[in-house]
């Protein structure tokens, strides 16, 4: 059975259908990517998906249940995890406190529990601070827990914010350009952390514009325009179809 599986989604905002009746699956531990042309309707699935915008029509399941129209936090608890194309993450805290935040969700011993200072509240402090040390190593931040955020490159921005989705424990983690505004020297980095991250069973959908990376990473790739998906495939399918190079690579088929 497919983690995730789209059916006759569709989105308008007005007289603009921003998504189109698109239907498809993703599998446990695969890794999609979702490219197309600036307006495709790549960012509003994502938010269809987390529950930012309720669908005009269709349906989503989720670990085979049906999240149609679910809020964000509850999209989040059933486990999918979104950075986002605008890197986000709490400048003033400092890079430990950021991955500390994202486990708010987990966190069992209640209000009560940290006032009082019980031994329950105690051994979770801990345990949550081991958590977010771990993954600070599993994105390469080992080193810089102490600094304020803010202050951090874009692309160490860029792996904080995977490391702050990653502490809500997500099945599927979905990428909007995580590449997006970081130098040539740095992509590779972040493409072997997004490999990383799919190598420790969590699967992936991504949208990203560097084609170069898209043929090189994905399993399967999704084309849509004008919020229709027009092709699907492997990377060699995807990057032999005509009518794709029309709508979205042009002559050159990578960039």
């Amino acid at each position: 059975m497919p983690l995730l599986e789209v059916s006759g989604l569709t989105k308008a905002f007005g007289g603009l259908m921003a998504v189109s009746g698109l239907t498809f699956s993703v599998q446990q531990g695969e890794l999609l990517s979702i490219i197309g042309p600036n307006g495709a309707g790549k960012t509003t699935l994502f938010n269809l998906l987390t529950g930012i915008y309720r669908p005009t029509s269709g349906i989503i399941r989720f670990d085979g249940n049906d999240i149609t129209g679910c809020k964000p936090y509850q999209s989040v608890r059933r486990g999918i995890g979104r950075t986002f194309q605008r890197t986000t993450v709490f400048g003033w805290e400092k890079v430990l406190d950021n991955v500390i935040i994202g486990q708010s969700l987990h966190v069992r011993t209640g209000v009560w529990g940290a006032i009082v200072r019980t031994g329950a509240a105690r051994r979770e402090e801990r345990r949550i601070r081991e958590k977010a040390r771990e993954l600070l190593a599993f994105v390469g931040l080992s080193d810089m827990e102490q600094r304020l955020s803010g202050n951090l490159t874009e692309e160490a921005q860029k792996r904080l914010s995977i490391a702050m989705v990653l502490a809500a424990d997500p099945k599927v983690l979905l990428l909007d350009e995580p590449t997006g505004g970081v130098n040539l020297e740095e992509i590779g980095g972040l493409i072997e952390l997004v490999k990383k991250v799919q190598r420790s069973g969590v699967t992936i959908c991504l949208i990203e514009h560097k084609m170069r990376m898209v043929m090189s990473i994905s399993d399967r790739i999704i084309v849509l325009n004008y919020g229709v998906n027009i092709a699907e495939g492997t990377p060699a399918e995807v990057g032999a179809n005509e009518e794709v190079i029309k709508a979205y690579l042009g002559a050159r088929r990578v960039a």
